[in-house]
């Protein structure tokens, strides 16, 4: 069954109005940019950000060897880029495949394309293929070896818009899938998976479900009258004590990360800011305010990068 037929002018969502979407792409293509959600970027740089953490800590492996391959990292860095825009786009496009219905239910969501009529269901079909296509294509540019790792995540993407159907904390899932750049750069640069890569990602799934139980708190009372699961719900008034868990074990992860790595001093530095930046979250946090959750959830990019500075610095001059 489809939606209704696409109106000509689809109005932006409450949380992106004012983008490059709405002031520069050709009014046909906005409601498809708006299922990739590429008038909110923030998802592509929380997914391309792990991806970047680990091609710079595989690099500081490498220096220790006494062979770093600079200029292949920094091509793998480009093709991540591209694979991280694509697949969030697709993951985004799924998601609301198959949560149409309960999007159309949700203060928040109702004006997205297929729940508000801009899109049709065989539309969206469509351009997921499109998306994925171009993933493949990114897919087959990696060694054999990182092409087996970035298959196995394809399970967890595809299950994770069902999770909060099943479990109280789908953000788990979600972390698990998201996270999953933090070993592509070891996968690429070295073709294995040695231990700063698995701490890495663990680290990087504790992060992605503090961070997202925060944007989670934005539909909170939707989410309950529609019947769906969430860690926000879950950890409700305790979320403070949650979030300091989260994110206080995802900071000895990385530490430990760090020191399996043999990290210097700028790795460490870096890593020191963006457990500055995580505090700051959790003493600013007020569950009650939607527009402070999605500021605070969009400036895990920041710390992201904060961290990703200090890696890379210690990678390089190593």
């Amino acid at each position: 069954m489809t939606s209704a037929a696409p109106s000509p002018v689809a109005p932006a969502p409450a949380d992106s109005a004012g983008n490059w979407v709405d002031r520069y792409a050709p009014a046909a293509l906005r409601p498809f940019l708006r299922l990739a959600r590429a008038d909110r970027p923030i998802g592509s740089w929380l997914l391309l950000i792990p991806c970047w953490w680990s091609l710079a800590l595989a690099l500081r492996v490498q220096a220790e060897s006494g062979v770093a391959a600079y200029g292949q990292a920094a091509a793998w860095a480009g093709l991540f880029a591209l694979g991280a825009v694509a697949m969030r786009g697709a993951g985004c496009t799924w998601n609301d495949i198959l949560d149409r219905d309960i999007d159309g239910r949700v203060e928040r969501t109702r004006s997205r394309p297929l729940p508000s009529g801009q899109v049709t269901l065989t539309g969206a079909v469509l351009f997921l293929a499109l998306q994925c296509l171009v993933g493949l294509v990114v897919l087959l540019c990696l060694p054999g070896f990182a092409i087996g790792v970035a298959l196995s995540s394809l399970g967890l993407v595809v299950v994770y818009p069902l999770m909060k159907r099943v479990i109280w904390i789908p953000q788990l899932v979600l972390g698990l899938a998201f996270s999953w750049g933090a070993l592509m750069g070891f996968a690429v640069l070295l073709e294995a998976l040695p231990a700063p890569a698995l701490l890495l990602y663990a680290g990087a799934v504790l992060w992605v479900v503090g961070y997202d139980t925060i944007y989670a708190h934005q539909d909170r009372e939707d989410d309950a009258i529609v019947g769906v699961k969430s860690s926000a719900l879950l950890f409700a008034g305790d979320t403070a004590k949650w979030l300091a868990g989260l994110y206080g074990a995802a900071v000895v992860l990385f530490g430990l990360a760090l020191a399996s790595a043999e990290a210097g001093p700028l790795a460490w530095g870096g890593l020191g800011i963006f457990t500055v930046q995580l505090c700051t979250q959790m003493w600013r946090l007020d569950i009650d305010d939607r527009a402070l959750c999605l500021r605070l959830f969009r400036s895990n990019r920041d710390a992201g990068l904060i961290l990703l500075a200090g890696l890379l610095a210690d990678a390089l001059l190593a």
